[in-house]
């Protein structure tokens, strides 16, 4: 039995389990250590592993089940919201990219055709790195993640226009247009293919294996599935790792797309790492040190050119300067599948060994800075924009709103605050980055701007200083920390709620200003025993209460977390467990048309009525006669289970 590969497969993750804990000692991004890895065992490193092509078609997989996963949190319909930045910007970058190389090459005195072909490498980013990074700081969600995303699928598709031009760059002979329409009727046949498969064989085939409720035939199912549909756009000519995108596309739309993904995920992370240490694996250390200028040149101008060429593409799909700062950033390095291209090139002698090798070091070179370009792309940006003017074309007059509240992000979470709102009659104001989404809100009517509320310009646009809360809902935590800092030192009134998505990243929101910090999975948690209560028959009056409890307590620990014992004496005791609330007086309620002597609500209801506003005028601590109507707002104090308990005084019975 030869175990050789099994051997040097070993031998692979041992080195990559001690490069990468120097790593997260030295704060350094995983993917570096990947790459290093392969570097140290590569043929142009020590040589410790001659199965190279073997782990090369394992790192495949790692791409693929990369790929299905993004389909799979992508989901179809948000896919066609993304058609515009997929097809726009990806063709505007890949254009630029390609001019900017093409033009420099023929100033240095190459041939157009040689010009075009490096312009066709450079062009490609890397879809395993770029979204892998994202996912990893929780970014894949913002503005510059989508629009990378976008990009990164489109140059999916050009790859395969590029594999069939490459040959005729070289010395190759043969009709291109007929090669070209050929592919397009193979590309339309395999579209056709994945949507009757979406529509009438996934839902049946997935409904029978989840019936068995076995998790392990439930797995099987997924990974074939996944690997078959990759296979089928493969076999036409297209990459593997866009058909393992389409299939999780279909799967993202149905109830099994959860248990999918947390099945492949772990597989996921393993072939991926050995994807990075099979690029390591390519570069000759011996070329880099003989040219190092070079190859240091080479790799700087390359991100220099992608930076522009993509932020380019990002700006005119209308995004504002600080997303394109950041995508091009995100897109600068040489992509997975240049590689693949590089090797049809050789074939067709387009170029030598040795402009092979600059090629190879410069490119992982550049995947291995990725990281950090991700990582401080929103610094970078911060220092080049400054102060930008908000880009709305009108003046609302925005010296004129008062009270009134700011929406930042118009996702689900800031639809449904925006429709809250407009029932209570408060003015608001919504502030978004998609420039989609504002032409298409704004046209319905929605009061929507378009602007990055991390710069106080724009936050001055919308009147920040008369506003009295400003909730932020959007899902980029670098840019929510910049947002809440930024507003906070334009004013020290303005009330600050902010949904984050874990409760670890609460205290530094609080740190830097923000009233209320909102978690996902904590929220999560209380719907989740809100709906067990319900199930065990637990009265509506106790369940309120829980929560008001879980949420006091747990909110309270968020706030002051390094509370000492001692400081609890300087609380009030008798305020302990008091809300106040207000609620809408509604016909036949059992306090419409007494008055609060009548009702008795302070000595039998344990309530004290505050305020009442009636047709917008309020009316401070009123006295024993004043009669509640209907359609009063009533302020009331108290304990906060009277409180919940005796809310049905202000309702029908």
């Amino acid at each position: 039995m030869d175990l050789s590969f099994l051997t040097e497969l070993v031998l692979i993750l041992s080195m990559s389990v001690g490069v990468l804990f120097f790593c997260h000692k030295l704060g350094i991004a995983p993917i570096v250590g990947f790459l290093v890895a392969g570097v140290i065992c590569g043929p142009g490193g020590f040589g410790l592993v001659k199965s190279v092509h073997q782990v090369e078609m394992m790192a495949e997989v790692g791409v693929v089940l990369l790929l299905f996963s993004i389909g799979v949190e992508l989901s179809a319909s948000e896919l066609m919201r993304l058609k515009r930045p997929v097809f726009l910007g990806g063709m505007v970058q890949i254009s630029l990219t390609i001019a900017a190389f093409a033009g420099l090459s023929v100033m240095a005195g190459f041939d157009t055709k040689k010009g075009l072909f490096l312009g066709f490498l450079a062009a490609l980013s890397s879809t395993a790195i770029v979204l892998k990074e994202l996912q990893n700081r929780a970014e894949l969600e913002s503005p510059h993640g989508r629009t990378s995303l976008s990009i990164l699928i489109f140059q999916d598709l050009a790859i395969v226009p590029m594999m069939l031009v490459t040959p005729f760059l070289g010395n190759a002979t043969g009709d291109l247009a007929s090669s070209l329409g050929v592919m397009l009727l193979k590309g339309m046949g395999v579209v056709a293919i994945v949507l009757m498969l979406a529509k009438y064989v996934v839902p049946r085939l997935f409904l029978t294996v989840a019936r068995v409720r076995s998790r392990e035939l439930f797995l099987m199912a997924t990974i074939v599935f996944c690997l078959s549909v990759a296979l089928l756009t493969a076999s036409v000519g297209l990459s593997l790792s866009l058909g393992a995108f389409l299939a999780g596309l279909i799967l993202s739309e149905s109830e099994y797309a959860l248990n999918a993904l947390e099945g492949v995920l772990p597989f996921k992370d393993i072939f991926t790492s050995l994807f990075f240490v099979s690029v390591g694996m390519l570069v000759d250390v011996n070329y880099i040190v003989a040219h190092p200028f070079m190859v240091l040149g080479a790799a700087g101008a390359v991100i220099v050119i992608k930076t522009l060429g993509a932020g380019g593409a990002v700006l005119l799909l209308g995004y504002p300067l600080r997303t394109a700062i950041a995508g091009g950033l995100a897109l600068a390095q040489v992509g997975e599948f240049s590689f693949v291209l590089a090797k049809v090139g050789m074939d067709a002698q387009i170029f030598s060994q040795d402009s092979y090798q600059l090629f190879l070091a410069a490119s992982v070179i550049t995947m291995a800075v990725t990281p950090w370009l991700i990582q401080f792309a929103p610094a970078v940006a911060s220092r080049i924009c400054g102060h930008p003017k908000p880009k709305d074309e009108q003046d609302d007059g925005h010296e004129s709103l008062h009270d009134h509240l700011i929406i930042v992000g118009f996702g689900p979470g800031g639809q449904q605050i925006a429709h809250a709102a407009k029932r209570a009659g408060i003015p608001y104001l919504v502030l978004e980055m998609n420039i989609d989404t504002v032409k298409r809100e704004k046209k319905a009517g929605q009061p929507i701007r378009y602007g990055d509320a991390a710069y106080p310009a724009v936050l001055e646009h919308v009147g920040i200083k008369n506003a009295r809360v400003l909730v932020v809902v959007v899902s980029d935590p670098t840019a929510t920390r910049r947002m809440v800092a930024t507003a906070r030192g334009l004013s020290k009134n303005l009330r600050i709620i902010v949904r984050t998505r874990f409760v670890g990243e609460a205290q530094e929101l609080l740190d830097l200003g923000a009233n209320e910090v909102v978690p996902e999975e904590f929220e999560t948690s209380i719907e989740i025993f809100t709906r067990v209560l319900v199930e065990y028959l637990v009265p509506n009056q106790n369940i309120e209460r829980f929560i008001l409890e879980a949420r006091g307590a747990n909110y309270r620990m968020l706030r002051t977390p390094d509370l000492p014992v001692d400081g609890q004496k300087l609380l009030t005791p008798q305020l302990s467990g008091m809300d106040l609330a207000v609620f809408t007086l509604e016909k036949n309620a059992p306090l419409a048309g007494k008055t609060l002597m009548e009702s008795q609500v302070r000595k039998e209801h344990d309530l004290t009525v505050v305020a009442v506003n009636r047709d917008g005028q309020t009316h401070m601590n009123p006295d024993g006669a004043f009669k509640l109507e209907e359609g009063d707002k009533v302020y009331v104090f108290g304990m906060q289970e009277d409180v919940v308990e005796k809310s049905r005084l202000f309702s029908p019975a």
